[in-house]
């Protein structure tokens, strides 16, 4: 018996087992009641955290979705005698879809982000109240629930809403600890740290986003069902009103919202602090000690009570003395270039507005082939490894990987085709550790791979750029020569076809940029196609089979990296017409 694994399953299953019987015990219908409530905002709140907690989307429109919910089972149960249960399945269709539709529109916009997708949610939730209660579905005189029969699972009425909750909840905590152990939450929490980033490593955003809007919205819907038979009489001012989003938001805060049992634990002592002081002058200190934990919890626990908790039981590990594996061997045997076009780039153009970036860029990179990218500031070599890496769509021109057409493809598709990249400012994931960095990158960018597998992959990269003792490392623990080798080993843990590098020796010392020559010809060693991006001449001549020269976005020059860096157009563009001549 593994205790560190099983003990926590037992703990469980007894606590879920102890808290489905618990109605039986005869207690006061209060205590159902109570824990109905409890419950319910555990089920609200988790499925906030999805989308907003785990991708990071912050939203303001839950009461949106739970109001949705709640209508369609007040209409089809009231209305339109559909029994009770038959109408949750609906209650939780409809919101999703309502979801879905929203995010299709929304997720593709990148500037709707942030306090943009707070606000547009908000707005939406005025909308959808509008419209129920200018219309048959409300028409201003509520909806009462009485006549609509509660179907008789347990012994009391009290009793089958606490079992319908708690089945709820405890299903929203499993959907919750499913995704953020699967693909889908590595996905999330990568598009919450960085979503540009993310879908260079190949992770599909779009697709992700709709789906935890979807899953968020179909929980918040359900729980709206259950809740309109507890409440009995349906408000469009009682169920569309800020109390919801509010308190979802203040609970996930407080808990953790990027931890799948972090709402749940907010949402409890929340509820219990609120229903504890429940009349006169105690609900007032019930809400002033509520606004006096998230005081202190924003102050001094911003990730949330159980992410600090989990820190602060973390095992302290001794420092490893090991400082990390050799990156490469002094010597490195030849890789002879191919005969056929690894990357085709032809009259590839590039505008910003009335911007011309690159104005018709043809090159050509055979497979095994390393070429260094130069030029003056702003002559557009940034921009190229953008456009072929899908980071910007292109305005005109072709872009062909191994023969395939890429140049209007997603930037995840891309990836999947065998293109990584780095970045010039390095910018891993913040709130992963640097070996969690590399894993999701081998994980959206490689190919499918088992759990382990990929692991064992991305240790072997964090080795190979001697980053071996880091592992568990946050990148702000990093520095910036092992930022930038964190940035090659994501790269490289896609098993690419082709690595765009861009400034990866930038910062570094003599010392560091010895190893990253070594580092860079091992790589092409192994198999890669390699673009670089660099302003240290000594690392282009020394790597380069050949040189591409780039001035005011367009080809300057290309050739043998001595022959062209002694041209004189190139040395003009460098250091102007006197050293030239």
């Amino acid at each position: 018996m593994n205790a560190a694994r099983d003990l926590p399953r037992l703990a469980a299953a007894l606590a879920i087992g102890a808290f489905a019987l618990l109605p039986t015990a005869g207690l006061p219908a209060f205590y159902d009641s109570f824990f109905y409530l409890v419950f319910f905002w555990v089920s609200l709140s988790t499925s906030w955290a999805l989308l907003s907690g785990f991708a990071g989307y912050f939203s303001l429109g839950h009461a949106a979705f739970f109001g949705v919910g709640l209508y369609t089972t007040a209409v089809l149960a009231a209305k339109f005698d559909v029994p009770f249960l038959l109408t949750l399945p609906a209650a939780a269709i409809l919101p999703a879809l309502l979801a879905v539709v929203i995010g299709a529109i929304v997720f593709r916009l990148r500037r709707l982000r942030g306090e943009l997708f707070a606000l547009l949610t908000l707005a939406v939730t005025f909308v959808i109240a509008t419209v129920v209660l200018n219309t048959p579905i409300d028409g201003g005189g509520g909806i009462f629930m009485s006549a609509v029969p509660l179907p008789s699972l347990m012994a009391t009425p009290t009793g089958t809403l606490y079992l319908l909750a708690f089945v709820i909840c405890v299903s929203t905590l499993a959907i919750a600890w499913k995704v953020s152990r699967s693909r889908l939450g590595m996905g999330l929490f990568a598009i919450h740290d960085d979503e540009d980033v993310a879908e260079a490593k190949g992770v599909p955003t779009f697709r992700y986003k709709l789906t935890a809007f979807a899953l968020s919205a179909g929980i918040a819907g359900i729980v709206g069902g259950v809740h309109a038979m507890f409440v009995g009489f349906i408000t469009v001012a009682g169920t569309f009103e800020l109390t919801v989003p509010l308190y979802v938001v203040l609970m996930s805060v407080l808990g953790g919202s990027r931890s799948w049992f972090g709402p749940a634990i907010g949402a409890t002592v929340i509820t219990t602090l609120l229903y504890s002081f429940s009349s006169g002058d105690q609900a007032m200190i019930g809400r002033a000690v509520v606004g006096f934990i998230l005081i202190a919890a924003i102050l001094w626990l911003p990730d949330g009570a159980v992410p600090a908790i989990a820190k602060w039981l973390k095992p302290r590990r001794a420092a490893s003395v090991r400082t990390g594996a050799d990156v490469a061997p002094a010597a490195t045997p030849a890789r002879s270039i191919g005969d056929r076009n690894m990357l085709e780039v032809r009259g590839v153009t590039k505008r910003f507005g009335g911007l011309l970036a690159l104005g018709g860029v043809d090159l050509d990179v055979r497979e095994g082939e390393i070429v260094g990218l130069v030029g003056p500031n702003g002559s557009g070599k940034t921009t190229l490894i953008n456009v072929i890496s899908g980071h910007y769509p292109l305005s005109g021109g072709t872009i062909a990987l191994d023969g395939v057409q890429i140049g209007a493809l997603p930037a995840h598709d891309i990836a999947h085709r065998g293109v990584a990249r780095t970045y010039q400012i390095p910018r891993p994931f913040a709130n992963m550790t640097a070996l969690e960095n590399v894993v999701a990158a081998a994980t959206f960018g490689g190919p499918v791979r088992k759990p382990a597998e990929i692991r064992d992959e991305a240790l072997h990269w964090m080795a190979f750029t001697g980053l071996s003792g880091k592992e568990d490392v946050l990148p702000a623990g990093l520095n910036l020569h092992e930022r930038k080798f964190l940035e090659l080993a994501r790269a490289l843990a896609a098993r690419p076809k082709l690595l765009l590098l861009d400034e990866v020796l930038s910062g570094l010392n003599p010392a560091e940029v010895d190893n990253a020559i070594r580092l860079v010809r091992a790589i092409r060693a192994q198999g890669a196609t390699i673009v670089f991006v660099e302003h240290l001449m000594r690392a282009v001549v020394e790597l380069s089979d050949r040189v591409a020269v780039l001035n005011e976005g367009k080809l300057f020059a290309l050739g043998a990296p001595r022959e062209v860096m002694r041209d004189p157009r190139v040395v003009s563009i460098y250091l102007g017409k006197a050293y030239a001549a």
